[in-house]
């Protein structure tokens, strides 16, 4: 049988799919976080391990072990977050070349995860033109044409610098913008300034991080900026200091959407607006906007001739997405088509199969 491996490695998972030629899903699996950039090269190759071994355990009849003792994937096709670079994407390669017994070269293809996302843009005839954003844990937005064969050629991106230097739009922004709007109010409720509403958000966050009240506010950013402790260090550590600080901010993700969404917080919806507004920027700037010449953005993707592929845990909730497609339309930036993404493994097993039966 032949056999099409396809995974989506994220901040949060990795999800792997198994085709066949027909692009009939075979098995799916799923392993830990995966971003390239964020974890060491063992844990990275476990991840897909995990995930890959998972996915083969459901399609065939001899459980295998990885490497496998003989070839058993005509071609795989890895959408990696953190791989943003030529050299990064080689050393991945090297990698998982090793780890499915599959050579480096044509067979192998280890892009960016946003690469998975423009796989729509081959079923959309009128259009010669995809962007793909994806906005989870991190984000990253990347332009693409098609050739006359179906591959797919990247055109520009933007963002995907994470979350020290940008991720806009991600949950680590969603973080970063909450923590932010709570120590603006802070500073102008230091002026006397009286606030226009309460929120119920900046109550959950102060609660999570062990804050009992508003005037002790600015107790946050010690919490924010405290390295992680080693767990030995204390047994009266409170967890949030043990993980990671970009985790401390995207952890307080579903807080900000659960406010926004649920208790209609004008606060919480004030942070995704803004939130939004950082990812609607990175996409319209690889637009040719509203007064823009295409010789001077000779790359530049004109959105109503194009898709927009959104993929991510976050563009995966629809208020959210809409916010971004608010924040376009100011831009000027109205697309022909948009789609979510929501198995971007299973679109690429499918594309891949299709691709090489052609």
């Amino acid at each position: 049988m032949s056999l099409f491996l396809c995974v989506d490695c994220g901040g949060s998972k990795t999800s792997a799919v198994v085709c066949d030629a027909n692009g009939n899903i075979l098995g799916r699996g799923l392993g830990g976080p995966s971003n390239f950039s964020y974890i060491p090269l063992v844990a990275f190759t476990e991840a897909v391990r995990v995930a890959v071994s998972s996915a083969l355990s459901s399609c065939v009849d001899t459980p295998i072990t990885l490497p496998p003792p003989t070839e058993l994937f005509v071609s795989a096709w890895f959408g990696i977050a953190g791989v943003d670079s030529p050299s990064v994407a080689q050393n991945a390669s090297i990698a998982l070349s090793v780890l499915l017994g599959i050579p480096a070269g044509p067979r192998l293809t280890v892009a960016n995860d946003t690469h998975l996302l423009a796989a729509p843009l081959r079923l959309h005839l009128d259009i010669p033109h995809a962007i793909t954003a994806i906005a989870g844990t991190g984000s990253c937005v990347v332009s693409f044409t098609k050739e006359p064969s179906g591959k797919l050629v990247e055109l520009a991106r933007a963002g995907g610098w994470g979350w020290l230097l940008g991720d806009e739009g991600s949950g680590y922004h969603v973080g970063r913008e909450a923590i932010r709007q709570i120590m603006l109010d802070f500073s102008r409720a230091s002026l006397g300034m009286s606030l226009p509403y309460k929120s119920t958000l900046k109550r959950k966050i102060l609660s999570h991080f062990g804050i009992k009240s508003e005037q002790e506010t600015a107790e946050i950013l010690a919490i924010v900026h405290t390295p992680e402790k080693a767990v030995n260090d204390s047994d009266n550590i409170p967890g949030y200091l043990l993980v990671p600080r970009e985790k401390r901010l995207s952890q307080l993700t579903p807080l900000v959407f659960d406010a926004a969404f649920n208790d209609n917080d004008e606060f919480a919806l004030r942070v995704l607006r803004n939130v939004a507004g950082g990812l609607a920027d990175q996409i319209a700037q690889l637009c040719i906007g509203p007064g823009e010449d295409l010789a001077t953005k000779p790359r530049g993707v004109v959105a109503t001739e194009a898709i927009l592929c959104f993929g991510g845990s976050l563009v995966g909730v629809e208020g959210y997405r809409a916010l971004v497609l608010d924040e376009l339309r100011k831009r000027g930036c109205v697309f022909r088509h948009v789609e979510f993404v929501q198995d971007a493994a299973a679109v690429g097993a499918a594309g891949l199969a299709a691709m090489t039966v052609a």
